[in-house]
């Protein structure tokens, strides 16, 4: 066995905090690392101490079919992957400026908003999409800046079950659909 470059090293972490997902949606985990260390980690679900997803918790994930594309957030209780590890930090007084986040899915655009905002200095991905903001995306990931948002590519062997009700078509492509 050979010694994983750091890239691989935190994104197959990340694989194993997503095996923590209980979105329907699609199964995203995220780790913020700062000189080689993890400081955080984060997988998408509901709120702590609510009913998960898998068992009803969020009305949006338990009633696909009474949502279009893109609609019903107002009742979606979900939090993302990124947030949860940004929020997890806060939580600990552990600051994230300057460091890296690895994510299994590219980042939607709040959660790419937030992370901005956290000041994180790069961003990692496994999985692309393309977001239905094109234009403004593109602007936030000059902002972060091109070459600090980038795919890092592992081996996925859940890649399938990670998508959820994506891998049934039951969604649109977009990835705000499907969180």
């Amino acid at each position: 066995m050979t010694r994983p470059e750091p890239d691989a090293y935190f994104m197959r972490i990340a694989l194993a905090v997503r095996s923590r997902a209980n979105c329907t949606g699609r199964r995203v985990g995220a780790v913020i690392v700062r000189d080689g260390r993890i400081l955080s980690t984060g997988y998408n679900g509901t709120p702590s101490k609510m009913r998960n997803c898998e068992e009803g918790g969020c009305h949006r994930c338990a009633h696909p079919e009474a949502y279009a594309s893109g609609e019903g957030y107002d009742v979606c209780i979900c939090v993302h992957a990124e947030q949860n590890a940004l929020l997890a930090a806060a939580r600990f007084g552990v600051a994230v400026a300057d460091c890296t986040m690895y994510t299994t899915l590219q980042p939607c655009f709040g959660c790419l908003k937030e992370l901005l905002q956290a000041n994180v200095r790069e961003v990692c991905y496994l999985q692309p999409w393309q977001s239905r903001f094109g234009d403004v995306y593109g602007a936030l990931v000059e902002r972060l800046g091109p070459e600090r948002f980038r795919r890092v590519a592992v081996d996925d062997p859940d890649a399938r079950w990670a998508l959820g009700r994506a891998a049934e078509g039951e969604r649109g492509l977009g990835h705000e659909d499907l969180r």
